[in-house]
């Protein structure tokens, strides 16, 4: 199972918000770029990026932070956030970004995820955020008129290779990941599926992995304490994308 270390942005810095509120924001370093690092002297090899104001606002006001820790680290990057037409999706990838999110647009624009499926393949990954069992777009702002398991039975009509999947009630609360779902998940799709939000001590990593997840991301658990990365890589990391 791949860890991805979280490094979610605003104005450059590694924040987190509270069930997606950004009025719940908690800044825990200025430099992004020194957390990459600092994830990556832990053992990490893979980064998970969100930009929230490209997710909320649309564009990528954190594309410099982002270069900087592709050309700065040896980290594999995948980006998500406010990507919501060919010119953003071309623009990471050619910064070296290993693979682009999307979310808002797979939503609204399934012939825009399509094409992107077909030029760019496995490099092109879905971000579903759940709210009350409805898929949220535009920085969890807004809830769209799918149901979770229907949007994911789409998806994988469609080709997709992997999904991030996120509780928003559970996000930035350490309350624990919601493993029903990810059990349901898993066993209804064949797609890669990556755990994300919630997760708040190592031993859940130890059930995620039993389901035999893809991956799983990590955020507030870093930020604070209740994880080290570096043994959580030893225990439970070592996989390949």
């Amino acid at each position: 199972m791949i860890l991805f270390p979280a490094i979610d942005l605003i104005g450059g810095q590694a924040v987190r918000l509270v069930k997606g509120d950004y009025r719940q924001m908690t800044v825990y370093d200025a430099d992004a770029l020194q957390v990459a690092k600092r994830f990556q002297s832990s053992g990490a090899r893979y980064l998970h990026m969100v930009d929230l104001e490209g997710a909320r606002d649309g564009g990528t006001p954190n594309f410099s932070t982002v270069k900087a820790v592709t050309e700065n680290t040896a980290l594999h990057v995948e980006i998500g956030g406010g990507i919501r037409d060919r010119a953003t999706v071309e623009k990471y990838l050619e910064l070296g970004v290993f693979r682009v999110i999307l979310g808002t647009a797979a939503v609204n624009n399934p012939a825009f995820l399509e094409e992107m499926l077909s030029r760019y393949g496995e490099k092109i990954a879905v971000g579903v955020d759940i709210k009350d069992g409805k898929v949220a777009i535009k920085g969890w702002m807004e809830t769209a008129d799918w149901s979770c398991f229907a949007f994911f039975e789409r998806l994988q009509r469609m080709g997709v290779d992997t999904v991030i999947c996120t509780d928003i009630s559970r996000d930035g609360l350490l309350s624990g990941a919601n493993t029903q779902l990810y059990r349901e998940l898993s066993s209804r799709f064949s797609m890669k599926l990556v755990a994300s939000g919630g997760v708040s001590a190592i031993d859940e990593l130890q059930t995620l992995r039993k389901m035999n997840l893809y991956g799983a991301i990590l955020g507030k658990a870093l930020y604070t304490g209740k994880i080290d990365l570096a043994e959580a890589i030893r225990r439970f990391g070592g996989e390949t994308a």
